[in-house]
């Protein structure tokens, strides 16, 4: 319980470092829209506030969310990738060794559960993690294109 409250509870340090960046990179936050793949993100993650979404998928999910975001950070800052210099401190911040230690505690906690699960909790928590793929993929493509 603590690692799942740990992860919630850093969730305002996440919002004021990613307001700090958008001023950093000269984004103004209150006239930005939101595009299609911000939108069809938001609309799953709303989803997970209906009473029928069961534990095993809400955490399945978060373990997902931060795994990608702990893989990909972590793969930029390795020896011998060419990550620009002003992206180094973002890598770092999710590439960490921390970060992956909290993201393997996660696991931990998901393969616990799913352990025990009924089957169709285990499908859902599968459908889950592939729609997370599928949207983080949608949401990394925004920055190559206005999709």
């Amino acid at each position: 319980m603590e690692i799942i409250l740990g992860g919630v509870a850093s969730i305002s340090d996440e919002i004021s470092w990613f307001k700090n960046e958008a001023t950093v990179w000269g984004v103004d936050l209150a006239s930005v829209s939101p595009l299609k793949a911000n939108l069809e993100y938001h609309r799953f993650l709303r989803s997970f506030t209906e009473p029928e979404i069961s534990y095993a998928v809400a955490v399945t999910t978060f373990w997902t969310i931060e795994t990608v975001y702990q893989d990909s950070f972590g793969f930029c800052i390795q020896d011998g990738n060419k990550t620009p210099p002003e992206l180094l401190g973002t890598c770092q911040r999710w590439g960490s060794a921390g970060f992956r230690q909290y993201c393997q505690s996660l696991q931990s906690i998901v393969d616990r559960c799913l352990a025990n699960a009924p089957a169709d909790a285990v499908q859902s928590a599968e459908e889950a993690f592939v729609r997370v793929l599928e949207l983080e993929i949608g949401f990394w493509d925004m920055s190559s294109s206005r999709s």
